[in-house]
């Protein structure tokens, strides 16, 4: 009995040990993949692209289709010159359109006091919007604050 017992306590505390051991890792990847919530229009195909590309770029994006997308980004303040075909909430943030994503990591890692970013229209060559020749527009990524007052990111 004593040598059953002692065997089962023996896997049981390496079990609990491994997970144990195994728990910053575990943690580390949820850091890794910061949570998204993206608002779309269901027929929007670039939308989707940025999505996808927002996946493979390591955050875990939820979707939210609407046909009113045009009262969430009132709700969450985004101003009119910002305006683009979809808008995201992470972090505490709100990020509208097609806006690339180590600019979205920066707003994450520094944190500033904003009430989100965003790249006005739909330029080719964002994220969702690459054109089969490579082709790219000039666009910049923008600052907004609850006020609505945009600035350069």
């Amino acid at each position: 009995m004593t040598d059953r017992f002692s065997r089962r306590a023996f896997i049981v505390a390496g079990a609990a040990s491994a997970t144990l051991l195994a728990w910053p890792a575990m943690s580390a990847a949820a850091a890794a993949k910061p949570k998204m919530t993206t608002y779309r229009s269901p027929s929007c195909g670039c939308c989707g692209k940025w999505i996808d590309a927002a996946r493979a770029a390591g955050f875990a994006v939820t979707v939210v289709a609407t046909d009113d997308i045009y009262a969430i980004k009132s709700k969450h303040g985004v101003p009119d010159e910002l305006v683009s075909c979809h808008t995201t909430l992470v972090g505490g943030y709100v990020v509208e359109g097609h806006v690339p994503f180590d600019a979205v990591r920066r707003l994450l890692a520094r944190r500033p006091k904003v009430k989100g970013i965003g790249v006005p229209g739909m330029p080719l060559g964002t994220p969702g919007m690459e054109a089969p020749d490579g082709r790219k527009q000039p666009f910049k990524v923008m600052a907004f604050s609850a006020s609505g007052k945009v600035s350069a990111f």
